[in-house]
C-alpha cells in the first residue's frame, strides 16, 4: 500500500495570512494529527467515520478537523454544530453524492474564510486519493519565474534512508511529498481488484465533478483556486509513480470535462442574454430602456470572459496533462484519456470537434492494447451518431476509414464488433463512403465464428441489401395489401438469395440466417411467404426462381425453422446467450406453434412438387424434426398421414444416404411418446420396413443359393438399395421383431471364389447386423425374460464377432474397417450391459472374445491406424487432396478410439494398449488426445496396471531396438530410436501430475525397469555388463518423479541387483548406471541427472584395488540422510583419509560395502567414502 499523507504546511493565523505577500519565503508544516494546534476544531478530539473494506490501503485514524483541516458534516442549527461529526476530504467519498454535496459546501465556505489552508486540504486529499500514506510539506513562493525556485523542483529518491521526494510548484506553493521507496509497487485505491477499485473510481470522479460544479458560480473564477488545483495536478500527472502519474491524470481530464460542463451553461446563458438584448432592443423608443440594455450588454460581456477563462483553463489542462499522458506507457492511463476526448468532442464540439484534436483518436486506433482501441471506437460512435457533427469528420473519415475498416478483424472481439457498429452507422448517414469493394469486405463477416460480430454484420446486410422497397408499378394501386407485402418479399429474397450465390460459401447457409435472426427475423419467419414462393409456378409475369435459387430458399427455409424451434445456439459458433430468458423461451414456444400449424399441411405440396430433387427433398424432410409436439395442429389425423404418404414416396424414389437419415430421423421424432399423431406415423414406418423386408426376404431367396450369392446387377442393385433403408432406419428404430441378424448373417459366411457379395452389400449387412446387436443389448432388460434368451442372445454376439472377424481380412478397405468398427462397438455395448446388469433380473451372458480375435483387432490397430508419417504429409499438395487426407485421418482417428473403448471397458486386457502407446510421441498431432485419454481413463480404473503398461511399452520399444542394433540389418519402419524412447518416456513421466497419488505407481516403474535390466545376468569377462543396461537412461526420466522418501527404498533395491556384479566405474559402459543413480541422488535435490553429473558432486572415483578395502573397515558410515550436505564438505572429495571419513557425513554415489552383502545387517543404509590413492587404474566396487 502507498502510505497514507500527513499534510505539513505552513499554519498561519488569519492575520498572517494577510501580510503573507511581505515575506520572502516562509514554511511551516500542517500535520493531520490531534497534537497540532492552528484552528479551533483541530484542537477537538473528534470521533471518525469508519468505512469497512478489508485489504483497504487508506487506514483511517481519530484525528481532529480544522475548517481547513477538516470540514463538519451539514446539518442542523448553528448551536449544534460542535456535536456535528467533522471529516476529512478523503472521508467524503465513502458518503455519497449527497453528502459530498453538503461537504464541499462547507468547505467553500472554510476556503472564503482561509483559503490556503483549505486548498492545503484539497492538495493532501488528491494526495491520500493516490494511495500515498507520506508526508506533505509546503513553503510559500512569490514568484513562478524565480530562478532558485524552479532549481528545487526535483523528483529523486534516498537510498540510504529509503525515501523518495517529490518537491513541485502549485503557485504559490512550494510542494514536497515523501514516501517510502517500495510504494510504487503495491496496489492503490484506483487499481485495486473488486468492486471497491470500481466503487473508488466512480465515487472519485463524481467529487471531481461535484467540485466544480459547487465552485462554479464562486471561487472557481477567484484566480487563485484553480490555478493551484491545474497546477498540483499536472506536476503529480507527470510523477514517474505510477500511482500519482494514474489518479491524477484521471482527476486532470476529469476536471476539464466538468468544466465542459461550466462552459456549456455560460454559453447557454450568453445566449440567452443577447436573446433578451434582442428583445430588448427590438422595443419601440418609449418602451426601450438604455439602462437596461447596458445591464444587459454587460452581462453579456462578463459572461463571455467567465467563458473564455475557463476555455483558458481547459487549454491549460489540455496541453499539461493530455498531450502528455495520452501516448502514457500504462494502458490504464491512455484509455481515461481517450475516453474523455471522445467526451469533449460530442459535448463541447465547438472548441474541440476539429482535426488537430481529432488526429489522437485517429493514431490512437492504432494502439496495441484492445482496451485503448475500444474508447477510440466508442468515441467515435458518439460523434457518428450525431448528424450535426457529420460535417466536421469529413477529413478524419477520408483519413482513417482505411484503419477502421481492418479492425473488424481485430484479434479482440469486442473491439471488432464495435467497429462494426461504427461503421454501420457511418453506412446509414453517408452513403458515399464506402465504396462497393468496402461492403464485399464488411457483408463477408456474416460467416463469422463470433454471433455479435456476424450479427453487426447481419444488419448491415438486412439494411444495405434487403431493407429496400420495390419500385412503383402502375398495377401496383391494383394490387391489394397482402400481394404487395409478397411482392416485398419475394425482392428481398431474391436479394438475399443473390448475396449468398456471388458469396460462393454454399454450405453456409444456416450462420447466414443466424446472422440476420435479429434484424432481419421478421423475414425470415415469414413462412406462407416462404412457401408460397417455392409453390409458385413461373409465368411470364413473374419469372419467380432458378432450380439453384429454390435449392437456396429451401435450406433458408429450414435453416429458419430450426432458428425458430431451438433458438441461436450454433455449432461452430460461439458468442450467443446460454440462458434463455422467459420471454425469449415463449417467443420460441410460439413460433414453433406457428410453424408447426402451417408446414404440416404445406410441406407434402413441397415433397410433391420437388421429389424428383435429391438434395431438396433430404432438406424439406428435416422441417418435421422441429414441430411442436404438443401442436393441436398436430392432431390432425389426415394431416399427418399425408405427409408420411409423401414421405413414403419419396422413400421409393431416392436412396441417398442424406434422404434416409433424414427420414429416419423425421420418423423417430414423429413417432414419439409426447408427439401428437404418433400411432399414424408409427403405422407408417411400420408399413414402410415391412414392405422392404419382404422385399429383401424375396429377393435373397432368389439370389443366395448354399454359400454362393448369383444374382445379376439389377438384384444387386435392388438389394443394396434397400440393405441402405433398412439400415438407416434400423440406426434409429428398434427393428428387432422383424428378425434382421437371422436373415442377414448367411451373407457374411458367403466366399468370394464362389460368388461373394459385393463390398458395397457386405459393408451394409455388417452395419444392420451391428444395429441389431446393439439393439438387442440394449433391450436386454427387457427382452431376455428367460436363460435360453440369453443364450441365444450370447451366440448372436459370438457369431457376430466370428464373422466380423473372417471380414477383417477382406480385400475391400471399407469392408474391413466396417468389420472393426462393428465389433468394437457390440464388444463395448456388452461390458457396459454387464456392468449395468440388475442381478434380480435376466441380463446378457458373459462373452470374452478369443485370443485369436484379439490380436487381430490389434494388428489391424497398428496396421491401419498408424501409418507412416509420409503418409500423413503427401495431401497437402492441393485443396482437394487436403480434404481428402483430413477425412482418412477423421476415420482413423474413430478406428483408433473405437479400439481405446475396448481397454477403458475393460473387454481387452490393459496390457494391450502397449502397443497403442508406442506412437503416443510419434502421432501426438493426429491422435494424442486419444491416446492420453485412455492413459487417464485405465489409470482411475487399475493405476497399477496402467503403470505397468507403460513400462512395457518403453521395454518392447528397448528390446525391438536392441535386436535391430545386434542383425545389423536395415532399419524397421516400426523400430523407435533411442533418443525417441526417451523422449517418449520423459513424456510418459509428465502423466504422473500428483505424486502422492501415484506415489507406488512411480515405483513400481522403477522397480519394475530393474528387474528387467538385471535379471537372469550372470557377469563374465566376455560380459561384463547387462544387455539392457542402457534401458536406466531411459529410467531416469522418472526420477523425478519419485518422493524423497521413497529414494532410498529404489536406491537400496538397486543395489540389491548390483551387489554380485563387479562393477568398473571408469569403463564406458557403465555409464548408464552412473547416470541412473546420479538421477536418483538429484531427486532430493531438485536437479536433473546431467546436472548432477556434471557438477561438483560427481565423486572423484580413487584409484583402488580390490585388496585395499581392508584399509577402509574404520570408514564404514551409513547413508547419508541428507545429500545437500556435500556442500560444505566438497572441498575434502578429491583426498579422503580414514579420519576424514569419519568425520564427514558425504559418501560417494556408489557405496562399497565392507563385507559380502549375506553378512551386512544394513544394505539399504552401506555406504562407504573412497580413499585416495592414486596409483591404482581401476576399481571394483562390490554393491
Amino acid at each position: 500500500m502507498i502510505p497514507e499523507p500527513t499534510a505539513t504546511a505552513a499554519s498561519r493565523p488569519s492575520e498572517q495570512n494577510e501580510n503573507s505577500q511581505d515575506e520572502a519565503n516562509s514554511s511551516g508544516a500542517v500535520n493531520h494529527s490531534e497534537d497540532e494546534s492552528g484552528n479551533e476544531n483541530r484542537q477537538k478530539s473528534v470521533r471518525r467515520r469508519k468505512r469497512a473494506h478489508k485489504g483497504s490501503e487508506n487506514v483511517k485514524q481519530k484525528r481532529a478537523k480544522a475548517g481547513c483541516s477538516g470540514v463538519r458534516r451539514a446539518g442542523g442549527s448553528p448551536r449544534k454544530k460542535r456535536h456535528v461529526e467533522a471529516v476529512t476530504l478523503f472521508e467524503v467519498i465513502t458518503m455519497g453524492r449527497s453528502a459530498m454535496q453538503v461537504v464541499i459546501d462547507d468547505w467553500i465556505e472554510a476556503y472564503v474564510r482561509d483559503r490556503d489552508s483549505s486548498l492545503l486540504d484539497l492538495i493532501s486529499f488528491f494526495i491520500q486519493c493516490s494511495g500515498c500514506k507520506g508526508v506533505v510539506t509546503a513553503e510559500m513562493c512569490q514568484s513562478k519565474e524565480d530562478t532558485d525556485v524552479m532549481s528545487k523542483m526535483v523528483e529523486e529518491m534516498d537510498e540510504v534512508a529509503g525515501l523518495q521526494y517529490k518537491k513541485f510548484l502549485a503557485f504559490p506553493w512550494i510542494l514536497t511529498v515523501t514516501w517510502p521507496m517500495d510504494t510504487d509497487s503495491v496496489e492503490y485505491p484506483l487499481i485495486q481488484s473488486g468492486p471497491y477499485g470500481r466503487w473508488f473510481h466512480s465515487e472519485f470522479c463524481d467529487f471531481v465533478s461535484v467540485l466544480v460544479a459547487q465552485c462554479q458560480h464562486s471561487v472557481i473564477f477567484d484566480s487563485y483556486l484553480m490555478n493551484t488545483l491545474i497546477s498540483l495536478l499536472t506536476e503529480l500527472s507527470n510523477s514517474y509513480i505510477r500511482a500519482f502519474r494514474h489518479t491524477c491524470t484521471l482527476a486532470a481530464v476529469k476536471l476539464l470535462s466538468s468544466l465542459v460542463g461550466v462552459a456549456l451553461s455560460l454559453s447557454v446563458s450568453i445566449e440567452n442574454s443577447q436573446k433578451l438584448y434582442e428583445v430588448q432592443k427590438s422595443k419601440t423608443m418609449r418602451q426601450k430602456s438604455t439602462l437596461q440594455l447596458d445591464r444587459i450588454q454587460k452581462t453579456i460581456t462578463e459572461l463571455q470572459e467567465k467563458r473564455a477563462e475557463i476555455e483558458s483553463m481547459m487549454d491549460i489542462v489540455f496541453k499539461g496533462v493530455f498531450l502528455k499522458r495520452y501516448r502514457d506507457v500504462l494502458p490504464e492511463i491512455r484509455s481515461i484519456c481517450m475516453e474523455e476526448l471522445g467526451l469533449w468532442m460530442k459535448r463541447y464540439s465547438s472548441a474541440f470537434l476539429n482535426d488537430s484534436y481529432l488526429k489522437y483518436m485517429g493514431w490512437m486506433m492504432h494502439d496495441k492494447i484492445p482496451d485503448v482501441r475500444l474508447k477510440c471506437v466508442l468515441g467515435l460512435q458518439g460523434l457518428y451518431g450525431d448528424p450535426l457533427l457529420l460535417p466536421k469528420m469529413d477529413l478524419f473519415t477520408s483519413r482513417f476509414k482505411d484503419r477502421m475498416i481492418s479492425m473488424t478483424l481485430d484479434k479482440d472481439n469486442e473491439v471488432a464488433v464495435q467497429t462494426m457498429k461504427l461503421l454501420v452507422l457511418i453506412s446509414r448517414t453517408s452513403d458515399d463512403v464506402l465504396s462497393p469493394e468496402d461492403y464485399k469486405q464488411l457483408l463477408q463477416f456474416v460467416y463469422s465464428s463470433q454471433r455479435p460480430l456476424a450479427a453487426t454484420a447481419g444488419e448491415l446486410l438486412y439494411s444495405r441489401l434487403l431493407n429496400t422497397v420495390a419500385p412503383a408499378s402502375d398495377t401496383q394501386d391494383e394490387m391489394n395489401e397482402e400481394e404487395t407485402h409478397k411482392q416485398q418479399t419475394f425482392i428481398k429474397l431474391k436479394a438475399l438469395l443473390q448475396f449468398y450465390q456471388e458469396s460462393e460459401l454454399h454450405k453456409h447457409v444456416v450462420y447466414l440466417v443466424d446472422s440476420l435472426w435479429d434484424c432481419g427475423g421478421a423475414l425470415l419467419k415469414d413462412w406462407p411467404t416462404l412457401t408460397s414462393v417455392l409453390l409458385q409456378d413461373p409465368s411470364s409475369q413473374s419469372p419467380g426462381l432458378t432450380q439453384a435459387e429454390q435449392a437456396v430458399l429451401v435450406e433458408v427455409l429450414v435453416a429458419s425453422v430450426r432458428q425458430a424451434s431451438e433458438g441461436p445456439a450454433l455449432a461452430g459458433r460461439s458468442g450467443a446467450k446460454k440462458v434463455m430468458s422467459a420471454r425469449e423461451k415463449k417467443i420460441l414456444v410460439d413460433d414453433s406453434a406457428k410453424l408447426t400449424e402451417h408446414l404440416l399441411t404445406v410441406l407434402p405440396k413441397l415433397l410433391t412438387k420437388f421429389s424428383s430433387s435429391c438434395d431438396i427433398v433430404s432438406s424439406l424432410m428435416k422441417i418435421p424434426q422441429y414441430f411442436l409436439t404438443e401442436c393441436p395442429e398436430a392432431e390432425n389425423t389426415q394431416a399427418v398421414s399425408s405427409l408420411m404418404t409423401e414421405i413414403g414416396a419419396v422413400l421409393e424414389l431416392h436412396s441417398d444416404p442424406a434422404v434416409l437419415e433424414a427420414a429416419a430421423r423425421t420418423y423417430l421424432s414423429l413417432c414419439g411418446e409426447e408427439t401428437a399423431g404418433c400411432s399414424t406415423a408409427r403405422a407408417a414406418r411400420d408399413s414402410l420396413v415391412q414392405r422392404w423386408v419382404d422385399h429383401l426376404t424375396a429377393l435373397l431367396g432368389d439370389s443366395l443359393k448354399g454359400d454362393s450369392l448369383s444374382s445379376d446387377k439389377e438384384k444387386t442393385g435392388e438389394i443394396l438399395a434397400t440393405l441402405k433403408k433398412l439400415r438407416a432406419f434400423h440406426n434409429c428404430h428398434d427393428l428387432s421383431r422383424w428378425n434382421l441378424f437371422t436373415l442377414l448373417s448367411p451373407l457374411l459366411s458367403v466366399e468370394s471364389s464362389q460368388g461373394g457379395a459385393l463390398p458395397e452389400v457386405l459393408s451394409e449387412v455388417l452395419q444392420c447386423l451391428c444395429y441389431s446387436m446393439l439393439w438387442s443389448l440394449n433391450t436386454s432388460s427387457e427382452t431376455l425374460t428367460s436363460r435360453e434368451k440369453a443364450a441365444s442372445q450370447r451366440l448372436q454376439l459370438r457369431l457376430f464377432c466370428e464373422r466380423g472377424h473372417s471380414c477383417l481380412s477382406h480385400s475391400d478397405q471399407e469392408v474391413r474397417q466396417q468389420a472393426f468398427l462393428g465389433i468394437c462397438d457390440v464388444l463395448t455395448a456388452h461390458s457396459y450391459q454387464l456392468h449395468v446388469w440388475d442381478p434380480t433380473s435376466f441380463g446378457p451372458l458373459l462373452y470374452t472374445p478369443s485370443p485369436k480375435l484379439q490380436r487381430a483387432l490389434l494388428n489391424f490397430v497398428c496396421v491401419h491406424v498408424f501409418v507412416g508419417p509420409d503418409c500423413d504429409s503427401q495431401g497437402s499438395v492441393s485443396e482437394n487432396s487436403e480434404v481428402e487426407r483430413l477425412e482418412d485421418l477423421h476415420k482413423r482417428r474413430n478406428l483408433l478410439a473405437a479400439y481405446c473403448k475396448l481397454i477403458v471397458h475393460g473387454v481387452l486386457e490393459m496390457s494391450m494398449a502397449a502397443e497403442v502407446f508406442m506412437y503416443y510421441r510419434k502421432y501426438y498431432n493426429d491422435f494424442g488426445d486419444i491416446i492420453k485419454e485412455t492413459m487417464y481413463r485405465t489409470r482411475q480404473t487399475d493405476k497399477i496396471e496402467s503403470a505397468r503398461t507403460l513400462v512395457l511399452c518403453l521395454q518392447q520399444l528397448f528390446v525391438r531396438l536392441k535386436r535391430e542394433q545386434e542383425s545389423g540389418g536395415r532399419a524397421h519402419p516400426g523400430v523407435q530410436t533411442f533418443t525417441s524412447i526417451k523422449e517418449l518416456a520423459r513424456r510418459f513421466a509428465l502423466t504422473f501430475g500428483d505424486l502422492f497419488k501415484f506415489r507406488e505407481c512411480v515405483v513400481m516403474i522403477h522397480r519394475n525397469s530393474i528387474e528387467f535390466v538385471f535379471q537372469e545376468f550372470s557377469q563374465t569377462p566376455d560380459t561384463p555388463t547387462p544387455p539392457y543396461l542402457s534401458y536406466l537412461t531411459i529410467l531416469s526420466e522418472f526420477s523425478s518423479k519419485l518422493l524423497k522418501p521413497d529414494k532410498k527404498t529404489v536406491l537400496s533395491y538397486l543395489q540389491k541387483h548390483t551387489a554380485e556384479h563387479i562393477i568398473n566405474l571408469r569403463e564406458e559402459c557403465w555409464q548408464p548406471l552412473i547416470y541412473y543413480r546420479a538421477s536418483l541422488l538429484a531427486v532430493a535435490e531438485g536437479e536433473d541427472a546431467v546436472s548432477y553429473v556434471s557438477s561438483d558432486r560427481k565423486p572423484h572415483m580413487p584409484n583402488r584395488s580390490p585388496f585395499s578395502k581392508q584399509k577402509l573397515e574404520g570408514g564404514k558410515s551409513p547413508c547419508p540422510s541428507n545429500p545437500a550436505d556435500s556442500k560444505d564438505n566438497k572441498v575434502h572429495r578429491s583426498s579422503f583419509s580414514p579420519s576424514h571419513q569419519e568425520k564427514t557425513p558425504d559418501m560417494d554415489p556408489f557405496s562399497v560395502p565392507v563385507e559380502p552383502p549375506v553378512k551386512r545387517l544394513n544394505i539399504e543404509a552401506s555406504v562407504l567414502s573412497t580413499g585416495s590413492e592414486a596409483d591404482e587404474d581401476t576399481v571394483e566396487i562390490e554393491l
